[in-house]
């Protein structure tokens, strides 16, 4: 029996596509701009390659959201084949993709009816909760429910990281010029997590080994620990250390997801964190 709705979600879940297939996902990408090129992100541009441009650009690269003819087109393909939609996002708090998709959703309603849901995050944290609507929906959950079960379980997922440098944040309006300018000038490497979809500050730490430290005790906090992945975009070694330091906690082998452009352009290259979803009593 085919899955009668559809799941999407967009390149900042840093689902693979190996993922993608797997669990039946729709990626909407974002879009990368170095001047007047534009990329489609981790379609058109690799992370490897978008690092490289980045170190060589006079200036650092922008992004923007799909526009919102790109979902309409998405939204109106999968309707051939499905009855509802289900479409988790990027943080709208983070990224204008959740207004594209909204409007396109008012747009197709008379086709399809899309519900559009706000993941209150990203990267990895954004891909667990495209990949558990992926298996309401193979539970034969309608789009509505699905949605709602998503928004309900918002708290359950947790992401801290470490910057080498707020500049790209700051550039980006991610986070306010009071946290970078601490760190400018106590030259720190500034834990951050996502807390009601925006980027806040957590810890403030010295060293980057310190700040490892830190994330796997951030980690070791969490009570029960129902999944979780390290996040990276140039350390991958750093990242595979960081996977087995928190397997005990995590109860199994931790993934590393390398997140693409899009997001590397609003953090910078040297980036290092982990994605944890609690696990909670039914």
């Amino acid at each position: 029996m085919s899955r009668k709705v559809a799941i999407v979600t967009d390149s900042t879940s840093d689902l693979t596509p190996e993922q993608q297939e797997r669990y039946g996902i729709t990626v909407v990408p974002l879009y990368v701009h170095f001047g007047q090129d534009t990329y489609r992100d981790s379609v058109d541009i690799t992370t490897d390659e978008f690092i490289d441009r980045m170190a060589k650009a006079d200036r650092l690269p922008t992004t923007s959201q799909p526009a919102v003819g790109a979902f309409e087109d998405c939204f109106r393909l999968l309707a051939t084949d499905h009855d509802e939609v289900c479409c988790v996002l990027i943080s709208s708090k983070l990224s204008g993709t959740f207004q594209s998709a909204s409007l396109a959703a008012q747009a197709v309603a008379a086709n399809v009816h899309v519900e559009v849901v706000d993941s209150a995050n990203v990267t990895a944290a954004l891909g667990m909760q495209a990949i558990r609507a992926a298996s309401l929906a193979d539970d034969g959950q309608d789009a509505s429910a699905i949605a709602k079960r998503l928004a309900s379980e918002v708290v359950r997922y947790h992401t801290i990281f470490f910057v080498e440098t707020l500049e790209h944040l700051r550039r980006g309006g991610r986070i306010g010029k009071a946290a970078q300018l601490v760190g400018a000038l106590i030259r720190l490497r500034p834990l951050l997590r996502i807390e009601e979809g925006q980027i806040v500050p957590y810890e403030r730490t010295r060293t980057r080994a310190r700040a490892v430290e830190a994330l796997v005790s951030f980690t070791r906090e969490i009570a029960r620990i129902e999944d979780a992945a390290v996040i990276y975009n140039t350390t991958k070694e750093d990242a595979q250390a960081l996977s087995k330091a928190i397997s005990d906690v995590a109860g199994g082998p931790v993934d590393t997801v390398r997140f693409g452009p899009v997001i590397s352009t609003h953090v910078g290259p040297g980036v290092l964190g982990v994605v944890a979803r609690e696990a909670v009593s039914e």
